[in-house]
């Protein structure tokens, strides 16, 4: 996000802008020049709705962007800066999609994977959701509530995405069932990474509005896993079609893409598109930063950001 620099972590709000924090992503914002076209996604009457994770504020000042993503922690997060987050998403007129991350972003606190399962499971938990719900009822921009995303990567960094698909689905439903209670107007979205077995982890109809997905494309890695450069389309199409089934809204909640300039051009004049394949496309969200987790095979961190420097 953008405007004065924030954690949601219990440190003092700063005046200036902050990068990623530890393991997750702070609320970071500030405002910086609008990305060059040729990275920057490209946005027309005809698009589909564009939104972006923007902690840098890159896209602060872009009327193309409509959604709002953050990202928190469920513990040691001061709650109170997203009145900031959602004064700052107002002002744009744009919608808030929060990811709930049930967990903390201090490393060291972290419980188990079982043990973060069966505290959901036995209600220890509730409190937390509560919380940052009853919060989220108080904003005065549409929320939208995504839990526990990309549970079906299996080598995953996150503690919930070593869990079975049915136990995953008992908790993802509590902690919905939990935030309705106090959020009565949000949307709740299923976010899957778009793997295959995916199914294994769906909650139900009555607690998915909408569902997630995330859509990455790093030329240097099609080349060497594909032999040739892969498109928006043939990247999203394998998990489109495996959720296309549940009748809901789609949306990439998570996008990035970067290689050479014609790779980039190609990614970034189609991602907002609409195409008749995928007729229940509703939204792409970008994800304006560098890589928190290096990707398998020695790809490193790849840096997805629109702007190449920082300029904060």
């Amino acid at each position: 996000m953008s405007l004065t620099g924030l954690l949601l972590s219990g440190v003092a709000v700063l005046p200036t802008a902050l990068g990623s924090f530890a393991e997750g992503q702070p609320l970071a914002m500030t405002t910086s020049s609008i990305a060059p076209p040729s990275k920057m996604p490209v946005v027309t009457k005809e698009s589909i709705t564009f939104g972006a994770y923007d902690p840098h504020g890159d896209l602060g000042a872009s009327p193309d962007s409509k959604i709002e993503h953050l990202f928190l922690p469920w513990e040691d997060v001061d709650l109170r800066t997203l009145a900031l987050a959602d004064d700052y998403a107002q002002a744009r007129g744009r919608t808030l999609l929060i990811s709930v991350e049930p967990w903390t972003w201090s490393t060291g606190w972290r419980q188990t994977s079982q043990e973060l399962l069966h505290s959901i499971l036995d209600g220890s938990r509730d409190a937390n959701m509560a919380a940052v719900c009853s919060t989220a009822a108080k904003l005065k921009s549409p929320v939208i509530i995504r839990w526990g995303q990309e549970m079906d990567e299996t080598d995953s960094q996150f503690s919930w995405s070593h869990w079975q698909g049915a136990d995953y689905a008992k908790a993802y439903r509590r902690m919905v069932e939990v935030c309705k209670v106090h959020l009565k107007t949000g949307k709740y979205m299923w976010s899957p990474k778009g793997n295959e077995g995916l199914q294994a982890f769906y909650p139900g109809n009555d607690v998915v509005d909408l569902i997630g997905l995330s859509v990455f494309g790093l030329e240097q890695y099609d080349r060497d896993k594909t032999g040739r450069d892969q498109t928006f389309a043939e990247h999203l199409a394998p998990g489109y079609a495996r959720v296309a089934g549940y009748g809901k809204p789609i949306m990439v909640a998570e996008l990035g893409y970067e290689g050479g300039d014609s790779f980039v051009r190609n990614w970034a004049e189609s991602v907002t598109k609409r195409y008749p394949q995928f007729p229940a496309l509703s939204a792409v969200i970008y994800f304006n930063d560098r890589e928190v987790y290096p990707w398998p095979d020695g790809y490193g961190r790849p840096d997805w950001r629109v702007v190449r420097q920082s300029i904060n």
